[in-house]
């Protein structure tokens, strides 16, 4: 008899707070804008947090309540931005697409590291270890922070050390960016048509460079003097090109001696070379 008051008693409590959570979620339950769950339905959904906000549900609600714009869904894109500003009844602010770009060629067969590094596979971490095992100390350390970080799958690390991006998987979310300890990684405008870049990040000296890469900007200013269009600055010991002056003329590709710059168009993937001997390259420059 006392099993069946038990079983009754426990029955009546847990209708109790069966009615009482009915209750309260009716009268306290927070009301969703349904133009929020249309957005969450037209973004991508890979909670990449490019937007600046922790998920597409965060940026469905911050779109709603005007703190961001339509377009501000990098990984979707233009379709994904008119979209969202149909739903709203909005006007979409179009920004140009931009790309990641890696600015580094000094992999595996063309830079030396100073020692066997046998730690963590993670960029930051290799790089507070003694400065890093490379000698050069603004060079790729290959060991795929990036490619962690990238939700799309557009980043592979290739056999040369170096982190190849898939153009067309690319959304320019710029994960990749914050995740290079060494500021190796840019987003560019994606007109892969137009403009040469210099696929360096050193700011050492001429002679400094070419003895731990043989593909370094050596800051000698030969392309500078070569640009007819004078879309080449020195910044610092680095030769930099500006993309809204480049009319890709390519004069300045065969006067740089490590050949550090590329067409856009033709950018450099995995080296096909065995071990070079950086120390014997040629290098005809230094900087002043």
């Amino acid at each position: 008899m006392q099993i069946v008051h038990a079983i009754a008693a426990l029955g009546l409590i847990a209708l109790f707070f069966g009615l009482f959570l009915s209750v309260a979620a009716r009268y306290f339950a927070v009301e969703t804008d349904p133009r929020v769950e249309a957005i969450k339905e037209i973004v991508p959904g890979a909670n990449c947090g490019a937007c600046g906000y922790a998920g597409c549900a965060n940026f469905a609600e911050a779109v709603v309540r005007g703190e961001i714009q339509p377009g501000g869904c990098i990984p979707g894109g233009e379709e994904t931005a008119k979209a969202i500003a149909e739903e709203l009844g909005m006007e979409v602010v179009e920004s140009e697409p931009v790309v990641a770009t890696v600015f580094c060629i000094g992999d595996k067969n063309k830079a030396v590291d100073s020692f066997i590094y046998d730690g963590v596979k993670d960029c930051a971490v290799a790089d507070k270890f003694n400065g890093g095992f490379k000698a050069c100390t603004y060079g790729c350390l290959g060991l795929g922070n990036c490619e962690r970080v990238c939700p799309f799958d557009a980043i592979e690390m290739g056999s040369h050390g170096l982190p190849v991006v898939d153009e067309e998987l690319c959304t320019g979310c710029g994960l990749c960016v914050g995740a290079c300890p060494r500021d190796l990684i840019k987003t560019l405008p994606r007109r892969s048509e137009q403009g040469h870049l210099v696929l360096c990040s050193s700011q050492d000296r001429g002679k400094s460079v070419s003895k731990v890469c043989s593909v370094g900007c050596i800051a000698c200013r030969a392309c500078v003097k070569a640009c007819p269009q004078e879309a080449i600055e020195m910044d610092g010991k680095l030769a930099v090109i500006d993309l809204n002056k480049c009319n890709d003329c390519g004069k300045c590709v065969p006067v740089c001696p490590p050949g550090t710059i590329y067409p856009r168009n033709a950018m450099p993937k995995e080296s096909n070379q065995e071990n070079e001997a950086v120390e014997k390259t040629a290098v005809s420059g230094e900087s002043g």
